[in-house]
């Protein structure tokens, strides 16, 4: 017997190891017990090294009845449950003598009588030793020696339940790797317990020199335990009334198996199978055997109703799906289409693979999943010759996709050739948000009617809120599309939408002034998944959308690249979202670079995308942006379509306000009084329709007079509270501050000045720990007063050490450090450029600064001390916002 590593022992053990060799003459009588591969032969080995360095004999086979030991001979046997009964009667018979000196060594199965006997024997003379899992200390100190331990120890534990045969096997085995770098994904203990509808995250697969050595250990089992090992690698729950039936054994001989199993160290104790032998058994049984056991445990599950998803996944997680019969691979996928559709996706190809035709439902999957390219594919080819009823959902499935890629004409041909009533309303929706003729009850194609299902309900909805939105009242075509959303929200994963009802509701939501509205609607889609992975940035990107209009743009920026972190490229109307997202928020930041960064990006999404009625609000930004940087004239075209399209609707307000609202932005910006002019008659004429319009309207007026040199700081500031009380926290601020650095009266820039302040910074967080620092999200920092109220003094008191900066200089102090001019700091700050000139001068005169350079670098070193104390960088995001 030898021990390839240190043996890890247990307080207990050691008392018990420095026992048997403190007195060689005294008796002494012991049971070791555990399962295979716990460490039996190991402790045993440490004993027998023990008490020869002690000068004892050591005896490691029975002796005969009529040969007993000699005195001080000490006998060590191990795997005493494989010696028979004679042998067994003979150790008995040498233990109730109570002269000896003996340690047996057995597995708690087979418990043949004379073993059971033995073992109560020895119990009478000393509690017997149970061997059991190392816990993960004792695992991570097995890993010492190995590469990159501390990474491997949870990995290890993980795959081995702290088994120490298995332990040492892992750890051999990646220690020899060239790479023994643990997989990023641990896995999980399977057996009992099932893994999740899309099965446990692949723990990697493990070297084979680790797998190989379990095949002496399988080879010892009876061809009943090891389908009994296959059938528990399946990962699924299974009785012992299911394992009976699945192995045509009765409950007591199942229960002689698992105890078998168990006891060669190949079961945990509550009769789970590790990852580790996982992998093992299905990488050494032959594949005759795994298939037979898996078709039986597939079957039967069929054959009870219950669930064939987490089987499935068991045997995906472990690369044996092949060995999965085709209408299991079609119920999982069914099973799988709402929570991971693209999981559905592959086992409906696996379907399709083993001759199994799924190609409809596979295109489904992927369109749900979000893979448009597969889903057009396989949508095509069953348009060209599929039956009726397929041909039917596969050009539902092409429509979907090509009104995902901007393509709504060919899109709403599509679903009227369809002409189911789902079909025909979502038919509507694309005719009326591209403003073309619906066309006639004549032109659908091959399926007609069906039943009133949710879907078919909810796109009826979105075709009459849509409607509403054009020739009806906001609050209508609100109502119903909030509607439409919450009809979807109980089974809305796998219904295909060409555009979701929440996602629609939000538009609107943000065109008649509703931003909460649209903002619990997109948060409730995207809790109950409408429209699966393919419609979840679309929400994603829109709560983004509201975050920037409200002037949080660190919130959206951080939003909108999670929106585009998620899953592959793209598609052209999100893109066309993100990308104008970017120029949104650059421009609340006044960050111009960001802004000619991210222009030709924006303009190719609007080359891809052509303009629609839900495309209107990155198109009026566009607008902004692109006057900003002189390319007014590159995005005409594009606004020249956007006009004609709402012509051709008849100028809906709904729908038109915001991009009047942009436009008179763009004009201010190219120095196009007349079309400023425009704009304002246009908003003017549409202040009664909508919230939106009619703040839009005061707000322009304003704006208007403003330019001119005209400031009424009453009428501006209530033009500004409307802004702000509609949700439009940036655009409120900025009303108010250009006002107050316009105006020659000192009284009314101080009153603007503080009124801008509030509306940024109410929805931008408040910095805690310091001083006039009170108030948090809804209310104004410390010092200052809300709209309306007394206005503090015009200067700020210098109340700070001189190595410290007050909190107008800190905010100064940081643009300067962002390379901002004067004038855009200024501009971000509502002060004039002479201001910030006249801080930062102060700033360098209070900090003994001889030159700029010197001022900069304590800058750094103030601001970063600064940033460290805030919470979260809630201040930072209030004075950029």
């Amino acid at each position: 017997m030898t021990i390839e590593r240190p043996l890890l022992l247990s307080r207990e053990q050691r008392s018990l190891l420095d026992r048997l060799a403190a007195d060689p003459a005294a008796p002494f009588a012991l049971a070791v017990t555990g399962p295979g591969g716990h460490g039996k032969t190991a402790l045993l080995s440490e004993m027998a090294r023990r008490c020869r360095q002690a000068g004892q004999t050591v005896l490691t086979t029975v002796p005969a009845a009529t040969e007993p030991p000699e005195p001080g001979t000490v006998l060590l046997v191990d795997d005493a449950h494989l010696l028979d009964d004679t042998r067994l009667g003979a150790l008995r018979a040498l233990v109730d003598t109570g002269r000896h000196r003996i340690v047996v060594g057995y597995r708690p199965w087979p418990r043949c009588p004379a073993l059971v006997e033995l073992a109560d024997a020895l119990r009478r003379h000393a509690e017997p030793v149970l061997l059991v899992p190392f816990n993960p200390e004792q695992t991570a100190a097995r890993c010492a020696a190995a590469p990159q331990a501390a990474r491997l120890a949870d990995h290890v534990h993980a795959q081995t339940a702290g088994v120490p045969r298995d332990v040492d096997r892992l750890v051999r085995a990646l220690s020899a790797a060239p790479d023994p770098t643990p997989p990023a994904a641990p896995g999980l203990l399977l057996g009992s317990a099932a893994p999740g509808p899309g099965g446990a995250a692949s723990p990697g697969e493990p070297p084979q020199s680790a797998l190989v050595e379990f095949g002496p250990d399988l080879d010892r089992l009876t061809p009943d335990a090891r389908s009994l090992l296959l059938a528990l690698a399946a990962g699924v729950p299974l009785t012992v009334d299911l394992l009976g039936a699945l192995l045509d054994r009765t409950p007591g001989a199942v229960a002689e198996l698992v105890a078998a199993t168990r006891a060669a160290g190949l079961l945990t104790a509550d009769h789970r199978i590790t990852p580790l032998v996982r992998r093992a058994v299905v990488a050494l049984s032959p594949p005759t055997d795994r298939t037979a056991v898996w078709h039986r445990l597939v079957d039967q599950r069929l054959g009870r109703g219950g669930p064939v998803l987490p089987l499935v996944s068991a045997l995906r997680t472990v690369g044996a799906l092949g060995d999965c019969p085709a209408p299991a691979l079609r119920v999982a996928a069914e099973e799988a289409l709402a929570e991971q559709p693209a999981l559905a996706a592959e086992l409906f190809a696996a379907a399709t693979a083993t001759g199994s035709s799924a190609p409809g439902r596979q295109a489904v999957a992927a369109l749900l999943a979000g893979d448009l390219d597969t889903a057009l594919r396989l949508a095509d080819r069953l348009l060209a010759g599929a039956a009726p009823d397929d041909r039917a959902e596969a050009a539902a499935v092409a429509a979907t996709a090509l009104a995902h890629r901007g393509q709504t004409g060919r899109s709403v041909e599509l679903y009227r050739w369809s002409g189911t009533p789902a079909a025909a309303a979502f038919a509507e929706v694309g005719s009326l948000a591209t403003a073309t003729a619906t066309g006639d009850a004549g032109s659908v194609g091959p399926a007609t009617g069906g039943p009133p299902t949710l879907g078919a309900g909810a796109a009826r909805l979105m075709a009459e809120g849509v409607r509403a939105s054009i020739d009806g009242t906001p609050t209508t075509a609100l109502s119903t599309l909030v509607q439409a959303a919450a009809l979807l929200e109980p089974d809305g994963r796998t219904v295909l939408l060409p555009d979701s009802p929440a996602a629609l509701a939000a538009l609107t939501g943000v065109h008649c002034a509703e931003l909460d509205i649209a903002e619990r609607v997109l948060d409730r889609a995207t809790g109950s998944g409408i429209g699966g992975p393919l419609l979840a940035r679309r929400h994603l990107l829109l709560r983004a959308w509201i975050l920037m209009l409200r002037g949080r743009t660190a919130a959206a920026a951080d939003a909108a690249a999670a929106a585009t972190a998620s899953g592959g490229p793209l598609e052209s109307r999100d893109l066309l979202f993100a990308t104008t997202l970017e120029l949104g928020v650059a421009r609340r930041n006044s960050d111009l670079g960001a802004l000619q960064r991210g222009w030709g990006h924006a303009l190719d999404a609007v080359v891809r995308h052509p303009v629609d009625l839900f495309t209107l609000l990155p198109l009026g930004e566009l607008a902004i942006a692109a006057a900003r940087l002189g390319e007014l004239d590159r995005l005409e075209p594009h606004l020249q379509l956007a006009r004609t399209l709402l012509g051709r609707l008849g100028d809906p307000p709904l729908w038109s306000a915001p991009l009047h609202w942009s436009g008179l932005h763009a004009a201010i910006l190219a120095d196009q009084p007349g079309a400023a002019e425009e704009h304002v008659a246009a908003l003017t004429a549409a202040a009664d329709h909508s919230r939106y319009a009619a703040v839009a309207a005061t707000a322009a007026a304003s704006w208007v007079d403003v330019l001119r040199g005209t400031v009424d700081p009453a009428r501006v500031e209530a033009a500004a509270r409307g802004l702000y009380d509609a949700g439009f926290c940036w655009d409120a601020a900025r009303l108010a501050g250009q006002a107050a650095i316009r105006t020659a009266d000192r009284r009314a820039m101080t009153a603007l000045l503080d009124c801008a302040r509030v509306f940024q910074g109410r929805h931008a967080g408040a910095r805690s720990g310091t001083a006039g620092g009170k108030g948090g999200p809804g209310g104004a920092r410390g010092g200052q007063r809300p709209p309306g109220g007394a206005a503090p003094p015009a200067a700020e008191v210098d109340a700070v050490p001189r190595s410290e900066l007050s909190e107008r200089e800190h905010e100064v102090a940081e643009l300067v450090l962002a390379g901002l001019t004067y004038r855009e700091i200024g501009d971000r700050l509502f002060i004039s450029a002479k201001t910030v000139e006249h801080h930062v001068a102060r700033m360098r005169s209070r900090l003994n600064c001889a030159n700029r350079t010197e001022l900069l670098a304590l800058l750094r070193t103030l601001v970063a001390e600064r940033m460290a104390v805030t919470a979260g960088g809630a201040w930072r995001e209030r004075s950029t916002t």
